[in-house]
């Protein structure tokens, strides 16, 4: 799908989207320890952590979704079928939804957020009914299609919003029943798992999410693999016309972190702050040893404070004691212009930072940029701090939280923001349900 420059409004197909209770496969909890077995995202899953995840239990989710055997896929597939034929991962006995509840502590304070997992009917970007709101790259989808392809599951929920102001689903919901899961993972964040069985309450779902528009929060690649599987099955495609998600509502607050940019070739500091001072006005917070975390806060907190209403970023730079707090100037606002950007694009920060900034003053190509060379994409905040402290790079470019309300924008346009531009917290647990796509 195309970004179109004019944004004429594009007509949304009168398809419903079509929510379907799982054929869950879970694992049997009087066999395993749920705890032992749960991991993250494979995407968030460094080499390290995988080494702790693989000695916590011979069945952890990891040795799927993630196997470090030779051949990972074939091993990924042995591995599935003998835990089925073992009784370790069994089939629920009948169709289910499952109710999420997640709970965790930010600034002190308890957040919660609320949603289900159960499975929608896959469409094409083209009908406007799920929207996407990032680039995605080759790599990650040519691994989870041959992932996909050799155990014929979805290991992962695609994570969904959608709007509905009065709540319906969630106040339908009864949590006074015992859960069917309640872990808490390795950040602390409480995850409880309800049984949605009730065929009333699966119908009244069904009907909520029927004439919604999904927009895609994370695991686009997922999506997009989902896509292409189904594709490549043509009409044989049957269950796979249907992938695993989990949904939850927008009209919640939804907590979204940045991705932050790490440039890792070499680069004179000099230099890249005389390219950075062509567009933007720039603040620095002088550090010492001693002093370092408190203006750490400061600086991450004015951040924030200047992204309200201007676009603004941060810049780290290896041996320099110095925060840099950059704000776009006005005068150079139109800056944009001389890209092919659409106007929906231009208010946003990363759009400044990758065309103006890594492209046309750095040199980085598109391809370089999708591919990660020379440049990173970094989630934990504190490690795209830590990497410029290690030497492990360059610069950091850390950036402000994204809005709601500028994905919702972008996404009704048509239009999708570079390639890892949010990071939605919490994240969503592998090991809680699979779904079965044969």
């Amino acid at each position: 799908m195309k970004c179109s420059l004019k944004h004429k409004k594009k007509r949304r197909c009168n398809m419903a989207i079509e929510i379907k209770p799982l054929n869950a496969i879970v694992y049997n909890q009087e066999k395993v320890k749920i705890n032992e077995v749960i991991a993250p995202p494979y995407d968030v899953i460094s080499e390290k952590y995988r080494d702790e995840l693989y000695e916590r239990s011979p069945y952890n989710i990891t040795r799927l979704i993630l196997s470090n055997a030779e051949n990972p896929y074939e091993d990924a597939a042995k591995s599935f079928q003998n835990w089925l034929s073992e009784n370790i991962l069994v089939k629920n006995e009948k169709p289910v939804i499952l109710y999420l509840v997640q709970k965790y502590k930010l600034n002190g304070k308890e957040v919660v957020r609320k949603g289900f997992i159960a499975r929608n009917k896959i469409e094409d970007f083209s009908t406007k009914n799920i929207l996407p709101h990032e680039f995605t790259m080759s790599g990650p989808k040519e691994d989870r299609l041959k992932l996909t392809k050799a155990c014929k599951a979805n290991f992962s929920q695609i994570f969904m919003v959608y709007s509905d102001p009065e709540k319906q689903i969630e106040n339908a919901v009864d949590l006074s029943a015992k859960p069917f899961i309640d872990v808490t993972d390795d950040n602390g964040v409480q995850n409880i798992v309800y049984k949605i069985e009730d065929d009333e309450i699966i119908s009244l779902i069904e009907r909520v999410l029927a004439d919604k528009t999904l927009l895609i929060a994370d695991g686009h690649h997922r999506y997009e693999t989902a896509l292409n599987y189904r594709n490549s099955l043509g009409e044989n495609a049957g269950e796979a016309n249907y992938v695993m998600s989990y949904f939850t509502n927008m009209d919640d607050d939804l907590l979204i972190y940045p991705t932050h940019r790490i440039i890792t070739k070499w680069i004179e500091p000099y230099v890249l702050l005389e390219s950075v001072k062509k567009y933007f006005d720039v603040k620095d917070y002088t550090f010492t040893g001693a002093n370092k975390r408190e203006v750490k806060k400061e600086f991450l907190d004015a951040i924030e404070k200047s992204a309200k209403d201007k676009i603004s970023m941060g810049l780290y730079m290896k041996n320099v004691n110095k925060f840099y707090l950059l704000t776009l100037r006005e005068d150079v606002s139109s800056i944009l212009d001389e890209f092919e950007v659409p106007e929906v694009l231009k208010t946003l920060d990363l759009t400044v930072l990758h065309k103006v900034i890594l492209t046309k003053e750095l040199g980085f190509t598109e391809e370089e940029q999708m591919s990660q060379d020379g440049i990173k994409y970094i989630k934990v905040e504190n490690e795209a701090f830590d990497m410029i402290d290690l030497g492990k790079a360059e610069a950091s470019f850390i950036m402000a939280y994204p809005k709601i309300e500028d994905i919702r924008r972008i996404s009704a346009a048509g239009c999708r923001m570079p390639q890892k531009s949010t990071y939605f917290y919490p994240k969503l647990l592998s090991g809680i349900v699979i779904n079965p796509l044969s």
